[in-house]
């Protein structure tokens, strides 16, 4: 009697889908930035997390991360430059942080790709404007990852954008953005 208990058991919780919801760890996740004008500059940094909850179970990954637009910083220059671009970036030119303080990744849906992967359906928020997002995304234990690309000329980001200027030469800054996600899990 006890082999079957013993049995059911193991059988009956390794097929319940445990799930739960999860805050994530501000401190140690972070969004990494990389912008590109037509000629080979490249620009980036990082911004820094002020909330965010996830939930995972066996098929679905969802939930919403809320990043602090205010801590932009760029990485690839230093000093006096690094703070230019900065006061640059935080501007109404690009992405008016006085007025918009924070942007938003909400994961709507997803599908299990592999063991570890999931092709999320989102919402990026940014200046409050919104647009759908799909992206893949990799769990491993409590860390999350993912790379995604959006277009900066959808959120009214138009400073040196082709999208809306012409005869911009090499001045053009390119309307993708590409963001390098991790999240720690608490």
């Amino acid at each position: 009697m006890k082999n079957f208990i013993l049995i059911f058991s193991l059988f009956f919780f390794n097929n319940i889908s445990f799930s739960q919801e999860r805050s994530v760890d501000i401190e140690n996740s972070y969004v990494k930035w990389i912008g590109k004008e037509i000629t080979t500059k490249t620009h980036f940094g990082k911004l820094i997390l002020s909330g965010g909850n996830i939930l995972i179970n066996n098929d679905q990954v969802t939930g919403e991360v809320k990043v602090n637009m205010e801590s932009l910083l760029v990485e690839d220059l230093k000093g006096e430059w690094a703070k230019k671009l900065e006061g640059h970036l935080k501007s109404q030119d690009f992405f008016y942080v006085d007025n918009y303080k924070e942007s938003s990744l909400k994961a709507i849906s997803s599908s299990k790709s592999s063991e570890n992967s999931y092709k999320v359906n989102g919402l990026l928020t940014i200046k409050d404007i919104t647009h759908p997002i799909t992206f893949d995304l990799s769990v491993n234990g409590e860390t999350l990852t993912t790379k995604l690309v959006f277009d900066r000329s959808k959120y009214n980001v138009r400073f040196r954008s082709g999208s809306f200027f012409e005869n911009l030469g090499d001045k053009l800054i390119l309307d993708d953005i590409e963001l390098e996600v991790k999240l720690l899990l608490n």
